[in-house]
């Protein structure tokens, strides 16, 4: 067999055999999601009490979410602010949200004034996408990040799609979450509220491991 024949059957191998593994992702049998496991999430964090924040009706549909948990947090000593946004995505909606809090503020009327990435607690692999936002006398610090039952601290399209891949391959499972939080300041007070976030994120995201929602088999 000549080299191009061998080449040319290699690329023929090759091409079946990821085939053959797509059509066997395919044929699993889809999952059907049950999130209330996420309503479960502590109100009270140590120095935290939190209270729910209905999402709104004609938000919600925008978002098509499997499931929204929105929440306020108050620190008792001092009356601080953390709000919370978890927008749950199972493996039949891809697990990734359309909109995301770049498409969102600015549509609410916040402009966004400086963004970049941070790292909170490298032992878990958290980190997050910062942005500075303000509208009119108001400024926030927003936190956002992706995370799944496997990882926590993607940033994106790239490490949230692979992770997916790996879900299809590793039981089947692909859903996902965009986790948000978000807190005011004052003029000059913007390294406190981003070390507020800090710890908050700190605490919160382990809690996930133990209220992720669970999928199984429809039938």
């Amino acid at each position: 067999m000549s080299r191009e024949n061998r080449g040319t059957a290699a690329l023929l191998a090759v091409m079946l055999g990821v085939g053959a593994i797509g059509w066997w992702v395919e044929l699993r049998p889809a999952l059907r999601v049950e999130p209330s496991r996420l309503s479960t999430l502590p109100l009270r964090l140590d120095a935290w009490l939190g209270y729910p924040i209905p999402v709104e009706e004609a938000v919600e549909r925008i978002l098509e979410a499997d499931y929204n948990l929105q929440r306020a947090y108050q620190r008792r000593e001092d009356g601080a602010l953390v709000w919370l946004y978890v927008g749950y995505y199972g493996t039949r909606r891809g697990g990734r949200p359309e909109h995301t809090p770049g498409q969102c503020y600015p549509s609410a009327g916040w402009r966004i004034e400086t963004q970049r990435s941070v790292s909170i607690d490298p032992a878990r692999g958290l980190r997050a996408n910062e942005y500075v936002v303000s509208r009119e006398s108001e400024q926030h610090v927003v936190y956002f990040w992706y995370r799944s039952h496997r990882a926590t601290g993607m940033l994106g399209a790239l490490d949230t799609s692979l992770d997916r891949i790996r879900g299809r391959f590793d039981g089947g499972r692909a859903d996902g979450a965009l986790v948000r939080i978000s807190t005011p300041f004052l003029p000059g007070g913007e390294e406190r509220a981003r070390a507020r976030l800090d710890a908050f994120a700190r605490q919160i995201d382990p809690l996930f491991d133990q209220h992720w929602p669970v999928e199984f088999p429809a039938g």
